[in-house]
């Protein structure tokens, strides 16, 4: 494994530890096959329907969180979503690239 900054358009093969193109299909160290990541999904996207619809869950729906977005519409009444919501979107906007596409951008 090499000792490399990886850049935002980079990851690590999961097979020799070597930097290669997130498009990269093949890694050329060792020939592995990488996997296709699905979807990519914004943070700032996230935090943003976090802040202006978040009372209803949609940023729930949009980060692939079906049940709580269910629970947000069912409870959007109360305004308890609503102010989750707000501390969520703070969370979302001080959370690092690295750790939200790891968390919300998985791979296939």
């Amino acid at each position: 494994m090499q000792n490399q900054m990886k850049g935002s358009d980079e990851k690590y093969c999961p097979d020799c530890g070597n930097i290669v193109k997130i498009k990269a299909e093949i890694c050329p160290s060792c020939g592995c096959r990488q996997k296709a990541a699905t979807k990519e999904k914004s943070k700032t996207t996230a935090a943003l329907l976090a802040f202006f619809l978040g009372g209803i869950g949609v940023h729930k729906f949009y980060l692939g969180q079906y049940f709580w977005g269910v629970l947000y519409v069912l409870f959007c009444w109360t305004y308890i979503p609503t102010c989750i919501a707000l501390v969520e979107a703070i969370i979302l906007l001080c959370t690092s690239e690295d750790k939200f596409n790891s968390r919300f951008c998985k791979e296939s």
